[in-house]
């Protein structure tokens, strides 16, 4: 049984609790508060804004500057006594900042002033744990109203300030996951043309530069089903849409074309006036829902789908159904998958790699008290194995060097860049010699994560010594311990003379680890 099987939260509790999420964003600060009940479900009871130019200063200087700073303190001060008023205790206030403070240069101590003024422990959200919770916020609104979603390939997208987000799903299954430089915010400031043709004009080709890679790991032609994140979208979506279910809206393509149409030439005022939106989310609109337009041109999708949800949305679906076993493998099978498109795009050899993945898990399993790991370094162990020859599509001499080179230039959806980290010094290292104290990027990790590596190291070295001539012939039925040996029972009755070969040579880590000699029955 592993960590997150005990730790299934019990919902029993007899009493609601208040949660509220603050989100310090490019463009400003909002609040959503809400009410959970002990069953997991939950429901908004207050939400506020406030406008601060956090965007506009980063994207500009490459820092927050000072009246900025003063004035988002002054607002998350108000929103403290705000919180107070509703008797929220400390630890169900979750404070984050996206894309701004992301790249900001004097991010750290803005978040040590933070906490010293206000008590808010903020947290920065990478841009790969932003599509995580975005793409739950998304399950949750479309729930099972739009089966499209599930059964066709699919993009999610969100334009933010700094920074859009894209997930390419196929059939529901994870493709890839990207957080672009790419805001309407950086675009407003560098598209001053004059003319909103011109400003397209210049998002159009920042477009296409994209969607050339994007296509690469799945025709966009082909994307059946377009969903849209943000304000934007649904601002769209009041004037054109109709609704799905409670938490989603959806456009006709050709009427979300021509509302587009429509407001391109809208001044800012107009915008305000006409849409009935905020000022402050008015300066950026244009060049948001121009992205949104362009990118939609590019797929096949006869409707455009937006949920009624955002970041907030995810993060607090996250705390409200904890560590749900259901949700949780769903996840992690969601992040195999966007590790196979990865191997796939670098033309692994995708019959090998899953074979040696599965290995990995029976090892795993088997080895559950030796090695104390729990589900999710479960997880990390499979993608290391499925994309454990990534570095063939350079070199295959020092093709684990090159593979930990791709690891550190790509991203894998729902992992973090520490994650990422680990996952690279495993493909490093399952082959040639073992980690050593002078290797820089081994010894980058914390203590805790070097003994991880050398454990998931020791069984992928094993796994793929079994499969040395990438034929899948061994298959593990059983393992049993017997003393200082672990006895792998295989229904293979040919010779493996050369799965033994490779045994020899690679097993040599495992026993220093774990204490047994490898034996094939």
């Amino acid at each position: 049984m592993f960590d997150a099987d005990r730790q299934v939260i019990k919902k029993m509790e007899t009493k609601n609790r208040l949660v509220a999420v603050l989100e310090i964003g490019s463009t400003g600060i909002r609040l959503f508060v809400a009410e959970i009940f002990p069953d997991g479900r939950w429901q908004e009871v207050d939400r506020a804004s406030k406008p601060v130019a956090l965007g506009r200063d980063v994207f500009t200087t490459g820092q927050v500057s000072r009246e900025s700073f003063l004035e988002c303190i002054t607002m998350l001060k108000n929103f403290r006594e705000f919180l107070r008023s509703w008797l929220i205790d400390d630890a169900d206030i979750h404070a984050i900042a996206t894309s701004a403070l992301r790249v900001a240069r004097n991010r750290d101590v803005f978040v040590d002033r933070v906490k010293q003024e206000t008590g808010l422990m903020l947290t920065i959200v990478d841009g790969i744990e932003e599509n995580r919770l975005m793409y739950l916020a998304v399950r949750f609104a479309l729930k099972n109203d739009w089966p499209l979603f599930w059964r066709a390939n699919s993009m999610i997208l969100e334009v933010g300030g700094g920074s859009t987000e894209i997930m390419l799903l196929r059939r529901g299954q994870m493709v890839a996951a990207h957080s672009l430089r790419l805001g309407t915010i950086l675009i407003d400031q560098a598209a001053r043309i004059g003319t909103p043709q011109g400003q397209e004009r210049y998002i159009s080709e920042h477009i296409r530069n994209t969607t050339g890679f994007l296509s690469s790991e799945l025709d966009l032609a082909h994307v059946r089903t377009f969903v849209i994140v943000g304000s934007d979208a649904g601002i769209a979506a009041a004037n054109v849409g109709r609704t799905l279910n409670e938490n989603c809206w959806i456009i006709a393509r050709d009427a979300f074309n021509e509302f587009v149409k429509k407001v391109q030439n809208f001044t800012v005022e107009e915008c305000t006036e006409q849409l009935q939106m905020p000022f402050w989310e008015a300066k950026t609109f244009i060049p948001g829902i121009t992205i949104n337009k362009l990118l939609l041109d590019r797929t096949g999708s006869a409707q455009v789908v937006v949920p009624r949800i955002s970041i907030r949305e995810g993060l607090l679906i996250d705390l409200a159904q904890g560590v749900d076993p259901a949700l949780q493998e769903d996840f992690f099978s969601q992040i195999f998958a966007s590790a196979v498109n990865l191997g796939r795009k670098y033309h692994i050899d995708e019959s090998h790699c899953r074979h040696v993945a599965s290995l990995c898990m029976s090892l795993f399993d088997a080895l559950i008290l030796e090695h104390g790991m729990n589900r999710r370094e479960r997880m990390l162990l499979e993608v290391a194995a499925m994309v454990h020859d990534i570095g063939m599509y350079i070199k295959a001499s020092a093709h684990n060097l090159h593979g930990q080179y791709i690891i550190d230039n790509s991203e894998i959806f729902g992992l973090k860049r520490q994650e990422l980290d680990i996952i690279g010094n495993v493909i490093r290292y399952h082959r040639g010699p073992s980690p050593s104290p002078t290797d820089i990027d081994y010894i980058a990790l914390q203590r805790e994560e070097r003994i991880l590596v050398l454990k998931m190291v020791s069984i992928l070295r094993v796994a793929d010594a079994l499969d040395k001539g990438h034929s899948q012939r061994v298959k593990i039925k059983a393992v049993e311990k017997k003393g200082e040996l672990l006895v792998l029972n295989t229904d293979s009755t040919i010779d493996l003379s050369l799965e033994l070969i490779g045994l020899e040579e690679k097993s040599g880590l495992f026993q220093d680890v774990f204490g047994y000699k490898i034996v094939i029955n």
